[in-house]
């Protein structure tokens, strides 16, 4: 699903970096858009979760500091959580807007 995303999006950003490691932890994947689309696309801190909920996974970006790998970046800054429930087969999904500072 994110690399289907990534694809249609890949001329705005870097390759995807899957577990970076980031504050105390390892965030799922970082997207940094190219630096001639910083104004126009937010940079993606993205944690997955399996059987939980989207919001858990918010929680664990800000617990263990995930942004902390992007704040050179200057631009926007997207958290987002993704959460699979293997028994009803559906996603959540909550964004929220960071600070970068």
């Amino acid at each position: 699903m994110l690399t289907i995303g990534y694809l249609s999006a890949m001329k705005y950003y870097f390759k995807p970096i899957r577990e970076l490691p980031s504050g105390r932890g390892f965030a799922d994947f970082v997207f940094i858009p190219k630096p001639e689309y910083t104004g126009d696309y937010p940079a993606l801190v993205v944690e997955l979760k399996w059987n939980k909920d989207a919001r858990t996974a918010i929680q664990q970006i800000k617990e263990k500091k995930y942004p902390d790998t992007v704040r050179q970046y200057t631009g926007k800054l997207l958290l987002v959580g993704i959460n699979y429930d293997k028994k009803t087969k559906e996603h959540s999904c909550i964004i929220e807007k960071a600070d970068v500072e």
